[in-house]
């Protein structure tokens, strides 16, 4: 743990929060993926970090109260998608379709579906539901459905850096949420997937049959008290993307709180829409296929898409 630790100040202000303790950090790293490049020191003050991502019975009760309409049930806007298919633009959202075989896998879309009827009460489909499921972190939200249920809970949704900060636990330049070994002594530490990415999935001793969330707090907490903060599903984050973090400094003058980039530098090069950091990792992120399941892993995310894997928690600060 590194040394400005230090204790919580006071009760969390919502219950289900757990404090994330100020200091400065390696953030990034070398070793990886490019985004994830250049590794150096930031600094963030202390703040409150919800301890699970949110859940199905936690989005129901929001939904419930505003009559909140999600992204996904809602048919997409046509000026957004010339030339598409008309009959593909009605309400739905991505879901994972595990191929049979072994694919190219520079080729994203053999295992990804525009599924009509999918959302956060059906995130595979129709024919999906949410029995037995109410603890399993919510899916099929996009940026917007997350920032709208912070703002209902008097929170809001983490920088990349305090999710950084918070994902680390606290333990300096360690490679996963808990030390350095993927899995310690054989011991599975997340929800992620074994075996051969996407085609033959091994089910971990007590775990699903098949890909998909696990209720939260089925694994153990980070030193920080926060659970599945890696694997299960990845986490929505308010920065804008960037390729690549800035260059560092001196450890003695880290950036305070960086906030990241504008919008204009986030947005993709090929649609043009804005994109947010992703942090976590999911249950489709494997050893052989994007091994994103390290605290210092980033992807970027168009903000208005929404996916089976994506999910999110909030933050809170001292005074809120």
């Amino acid at each position: 743990m590194d040394e400005l630790t230090i204790d919580a100040p006071g009760e969390p202000p919502h219950p289900g929060m757990v404090w994330v303790p100020g200091g400065t950090f390696t953030m990034g790293s070398e070793q990886h993926y490019p985004e994830e490049k250049p590794s150096g020191p930031v600094s963030v003050d202390g703040f409150w970090m919800d301890e699970t991502a949110v859940t199905n019975r936690q989005f129901a009760e929001f939904v419930e109260e505003t009559g909140y309409v999600t992204t996904a049930e809602k048919a997409p806007d046509p000026a957004m998608y010339p030339g598409a298919d008309p009959a593909m633009l009605v309400p739905g959202s991505i879901t994972f379709a595990k191929p049979n075989a072994p694919v190219d896998l520079s080729n994203p879309m053999q295992w990804w579906a525009w599924t009509p009827g999918a959302q956060w009460r059906h995130p595979w489909g129709p024919a999906s539901n949410l029995n037995g499921k109410e603890d399993h972190p919510v899916t099929q939200v996009t940026f917007e459905d997350a920032a709208a249920y912070a703002r209902w809970a008097g929170k809001e949704l983490p920088t990349e850096v305090q999710w950084e900060r918070a994902g680390r636990g606290g333990i300096e330049g360690a490679e996963f949420a808990w030390g350095d070994e993927l899995a310690p002594g054989g011991e599975e530490r997340m929800n992620r997937w074994i075996g051969e990415f996407p085609w033959k999935f091994r089910p971990r001793p007590g775990g699903p049959r098949r890909p998909g969330t696990v209720a939260v707090k089925t694994f153990e907490p980070n030193p920080f008290g926060l659970y599945e903060i890696t694997g299960n599903a990845w986490e929505w984050t308010q920065t804008w993307f960037s390729d690549n973090h800035p260059e560092p400094t001196s450890r003695c003058c880290a950036p305070a709180n960086p906030r990241g980039p504008g919008v204009d530098a986030s947005r993709d090069p090929a649609s043009g829409i804005p994109r947010k950091v992703l942090k976590g990792g999911s249950f489709l992120c494997a050893e052989n296929y994007c091994s994103r399941y390290r605290p210092s892993s980033r992807i970027p995310e168009s903000i208005e898409s929404s996916t089976v894997h994506i999910s999110f928690r909030c933050v809170a600060s001292p005074t809120a």
